[in-house]
């Protein structure tokens, strides 16, 4: 059916009587008609809805069907975090994702974060919190924290794949040296005018990803799922910003798609509207300008990053709402902003933000 139709045509068009409830209908006096008329209206009403309800979640696959012909075969990276993690619906609603993904014949790889469990950790120890350019400030205690709730997390994740009927193995960055890793020097403006270096702690930058694991772990059909910690040539353990873990393996494994789940619509431009596409050049220019806030920055660097390793899309998304990833993979609006070396999605194709059902925070 045509989607330019307007919903009450398409409701006419669907729900419009059978001449056998007709012809029934017209054997029946006048008295018992009125009668029966709302029951009956009540229960065609009910018959109609579940009718367009089946006619969209087909459309919904047809729609799907040419994205999931283009990617079979292709590997995603998926960063998992935020408030996605939080709530039961929207755990489940991610796990179905991932498990669809790789039914379809995409190799998904999820990278996740844990900030909210390790803030509530780290509150509970009476440990001290900060950030610097959305990294946190990570000292032994800390570490040893960060540690223990990413490894929980990493064995929940793989449950959650399970219980979808997937299968996942959750590895440390640790792992098969998948993550080499050395210290990360931040240089940040003070409020003289001068650039100075901030000690961060035991953050990491990534120095080098080792995929190989993750090659056999595909080909044993195993989805799997990291824990962004890594660890220097010299046995230090570092605390890694998952969006830019995320962004390495993606960027190692030339990944089709780079996928940020956040707890933000998007990358929105000055005014506040969400930009359904950017090029990189103007992602650059927004970072210059401080036109893209501080906690959003690592986000989209990561992007670049991973575009100029041979990722040939990146996706920042909102985790808030249920099925984020299919709707963004398999629509042709999508729900958040994509990031390319250049422009390709325009405007007009995005559907109105406020369509969209999002879990409350």
């Amino acid at each position: 059916m045509d989607a330019a139709w307007p919903a009450n045509e398409r409701y006419k068009a669907v729900c419009a009587p059978a001449p056998s409830v007709t012809s029934e209908v017209s054997l029946i006096s006048g008295a018992e008609r009125k009668e029966q008329a709302s029951p009956r209206t009540a229960f065609n009403k009910t018959i109609c809805e579940v009718r367009l309800e089946i006619i969209e979640r087909a459309r919904g696959l047809v729609e799907a069907l040419p994205y999931i012909q283009r990617f079979r075969g292709k590997t995603f990276v998926i960063k998992y975090g935020g408030h996605a993690m939080l709530s039961t619906e929207l755990r489940e609603g991610f796990a179905q994702d991932i498990v669809l993904l790789q039914a379809v014949g995409i190799n998904p790889v999820v990278v996740h974060g844990g900030g909210p469990q390790i803030n509530q950790l780290i509150e509970k120890l009476g440990l001290q919190s900060s950030f610097v350019r959305g990294m946190r400030v990570t000292d032994g205690p800390t570490m040893d924290a960060v540690e223990m709730v990413l490894q929980k997390i990493s064995k929940e994740i793989v449950a959650l794949i399970s219980r979808q009927g997937g299968r996942a193995v959750g590895l440390s960055g640790k792992d098969a040296e998948l993550i080499v890793a050395r210290k990360l020097k931040i240089i940040v403006k003070g409020d003289n005018g001068r650039r100075a270096e901030v000690d961060v702690g035991l953050v990491g930058e990534v120095e080098e990803i080792n995929p190989a694991v993750l090659g056999t772990l595909r080909d044993a059909g195993f989805i799997p799922v990291i824990a962004p910690i890594g660890h220097s040539r010299t046995g230090e353990t570092y605390n890694i910003n998952a969006d830019v873990a995320a962004g390495a393996v993606a960027g190692a494994l030339k990944a089709e798609k780079l996928i940020l789940l956040t707890d933000v619509e998007g990358v929105k431009d000055e005014k506040g509207r969400l930009l359904p596409s950017l090029d990189a050049g103007r992602t650059r220019k927004m970072i210059a300008i401080g036109a893209i806030g501080e906690g959003m920055i690592p986000k989209v660097e990561c992007c670049l990053d991973a575009l100029k390793a041979g990722v040939a899309r990146a996706h920042i998304i909102d985790g808030r709402v249920a099925h984020s990833v299919l709707l963004e993979i398999f629509s042709d609006a999508g729900i958040g902003t994509e990031i390319l070396q250049r422009a390709a999605r325009t405007e007009p194709t995005r559907k109105p933000s406020a369509s969209i059902v999002r879990a409350a925070t």
